[in-house]
């Protein structure tokens, strides 16, 4: 039951979407203090405080309620990808409700769970405890949460407040999230090389194609269901070695989003005109299909297996750069040795660097914290389903350190795509399970 003093977390929902906080450090864009102290404003009108962490210029909002054990955290991220305003129905930043749907860049991925954390807090902070609850709302878990979640775990560790159970606002479906992949990025560069060939031109484009489940997040395509703009291009590249490209464009937004669309000029050599072709350019975006298909032997099980998605393609002075986005469930640099050897084979003057390998999330069916999660959902007559999810989260960072966690998250789709939504109602019962669960571990 809600209560005068709690926090709406539609309300809250509305002044956290009006606020830009995308996080694109590919165009060295990345959110302000606004939202944090908005958040912490909206906190202590109902009498909670918190702190607003700064690191490398990214901003994280830590508080601390009761004491005792256990001690349970709540964390969600407040950042989110760019927009690609032109596939856009509504306005991205503004809240617009529609029925049981609002729409608005972040309102599922990830502000929705912002909100509903924040309304929780706002109820269980009447209570007595004799437990610790921690919160933390992050800015930056859209490029990797080093700045936001791990150091936000160094702060907690430093002050001797390990959580045992961290419940992760970071998921979707209402579902019981217990594994999720760690993410890795190839970033691959090549030197341009033109040259001048006689022939005729022509363009080809290739546009993003999911059927079954609308999304541009990367970690979410299925191969031989979902059509990928780029490994389309290189795979037409290849069926056809008598064009040459002399140009690339598309909707390149971020590592982890697939392209919109992508579109090749190119020159099919023979009789004709004196084009210029990028020899370089063809050769690398050619060799973007063997290193998809590059084999990982991953740690642990994964219902996702391994994906190598080529999302995000820049010119750099006088270089291409491919980006692409890898999920498995290892931390193993090692185990990704095999792109070195596909690399070295399709474009040997290539240069490349593989970042990542920061943790998974992987957590027993049995362990106390699903199984008072699946209580608290059956008392919300909201059927329990345990899952694996694709994309990473915050949640690498504590589950390597023997935190047992869990990511939840409201209904809603369109995760880092066009006209992104929630639905309301388990908008409510997320809070409403967030409390739930709180009271009973």
């Amino acid at each position: 039951m809600v209560i005068a003093m709690s926090l709406d977390p539609l309300k809250i929902l509305k002044d956290l979407v009006n606020v830009n906080t995308v996080n694109n450090p590919e165009e060295n864009v990345k959110p302000t203090d606004e939202l944090p102290k908005k958040i912490q404003s909206f906190l202590k009108s109902v009498g909670i405080d918190s702190e607003i962490l700064e690191r490398n210029g990214y901003y994280s909002i830590l508080g601390i309620l009761g004491n005792g054990k256990p001690v349970i955290m709540y964390m969600a991220h407040f950042d989110t990808v760019p927009v690609n305003l032109k596939e856009w129905q509504y306005d991205p930043f503004k809240l617009t409700v529609k029925g049981n749907l609002a729409y608005g860049r972040g309102s599922i991925d990830d502000k929705g769970n912002v909100a509903a954390i924040m309304s929780m807090l706002s109820r269980i902070a009447q209570k007595k405890l004799n437990k610790t609850i921690i919160f933390a709302f992050t800015g930056d878990e859209e490029i990797g949460g080093r700045n936001g979640a791990a150091y936000v775990r160094e702060v907690l560790i430093e002050r001797g407040l390990k959580p045992d159970y961290l419940i992760n606002g970071d998921g979707h479906g209402m579902e019981i999230i217990i594994r999720r992949r760690c993410s890795f990025k190839l970033t691959i560069k090549h030197r341009a090389r033109k040259m001048k060939i006689r022939g005729k031109i022509l363009n080809r484009r290739f546009e993003v194609k999911t059927p079954i489940y609308e999304t541009r997040h990367s970690a979410y395509f299925m191969p031989g269901v979902d059509f990928h703009p780029m490994l389309a291009a290189s795979y037409y590249l290849r069926l056809n070695p008598e064009l040459k490209v002399a140009a690339i464009k598309g909707e390149f937004v971020k590592s982890n989003v697939i392209p919109s669309w992508v579109e090749l000029t190119l020159i099919e050599e023979g009789e004709g005109q004196e084009y210029i072709i990028d020899e370089g350019l063809t050769q690398l975006l050619k060799a973007i299909l063997p290193i998809a298909r590059t084999p990982i032997k991953p740690e642990k099980y994964s219902d996702y297996g391994v994906s190598k998605m080529p999302n995000y393609y820049k010119l750099e002075g006088d270089s291409h750069v491919i980006t692409f986005d890898i999920r498995a469930m290892t931390t193993n640099l090692e185990e990704l040795e095999p792109f070195k050897t596909s690399i070295m084979e399709n474009i040997p003057e290539a240069q490349f660097t593989i970042r990542g390998g920061t943790g998974y999330l992987y957590t027993d069916r049995k362990d106390p914290i699903v199984l008072k999660s699946i209580e608290a959902l059956k008392e919300l007559n909201v059927k329990p389903i345990i899952s694996e999810m694709g994309g990473a989260s915050d949640s690498r960072y504590y589950a390597p350190i023997n935190v047992k966690c869990i990511d939840f998250g409201p209904n809603g789709g369109n995760i880092h795509g066009p006209n992104e939504y929630v639905e309301i109602d388990s908008l409510y019962k997320t809070a409403d399970f967030y409390l739930k669960l709180a009271e009973k571990i």
